[in-house]
């Protein structure tokens, strides 16, 4: 007799994360990390998010055995300098008015624990539109920035902003689907429309 997929755990509590695998079909747990997610001195921006990654799905999965754990970290890229969360608004406007009219790297590590390990870093690049400091200003206080990295949303009041994107856009929003999905099949979570025999 053919052996059930593992439960699929998402160590997340992103309503990002959690909306674009409800899309997909898959049925899953929400158990989210807490982990210090401080970069290390001179951590590359690559390094950062699959450290952190890796140990949201590690501290997950000993919680979850028998489960494939899924865990991600994103970041927003300036060259080499990494740009976490806003602390208020006036940090999201001063962030926002660094990335203005220049084009950034958004990183996004994807890890899975328990029954497979296995990561994968997705990269895309992101250009900004040399909009004027008045609606930078705007868009800070309408407190979408707040918990966002890189302080804004693509797929909310923050798409404005992108004049362009090179690579996958789903990355951007926090889990880029394509690399994901290969990564849960591969450690034996059955897809959606892969259905069951007989």
């Amino acid at each position: 007799m053919a052996s059930s997929p593992p439960p699929l755990v998402l160590a997340s509590a992103s309503p990002r994360r959690q909306a674009l695998l409800a899309q997909l079909g898959l049925r899953f747990q929400v158990d989210p990390a807490d982990v210090d997610e401080s970069p290390e001195p001179r951590e590359s921006p690559r390094t950062y998010v699959t450290r952190l990654a890796a140990q949201k799905a590690e501290a997950v999965a000993a919680r979850h055995p028998g489960s494939l754990v899924l865990g991600a970290d994103t970041t927003v890229a300036l060259e080499e300098e990494v740009f976490g969360k806003p602390k208020d608004a006036r940090d999201a406007k001063a962030m926002l008015l660094r990335l203005v009219g220049r084009t950034h790297r958004v990183l996004t590590a994807v890890a899975t624990a328990g029954t497979r390990r296995a990561i994968e870093v997705v990269e895309t690049d992101v250009t900004f539109a040399s909009v004027p400091e008045e609606a930078l200003a705007f868009y800070a206080a309408s407190g979408e920035p707040l918990d966002k990295a890189g302080a804004y949303a693509l797929q909310g009041l923050g798409g404005f902003l992108v004049e362009r994107i090179r690579g996958s856009h789903s990355n951007v929003i926090g889990l880029p689907l394509w690399e994901t999905l290969r990564l849960l099949q591969a450690g034996g979570v059955r897809l959606p429309w892969e259905g069951s025999s007989g």
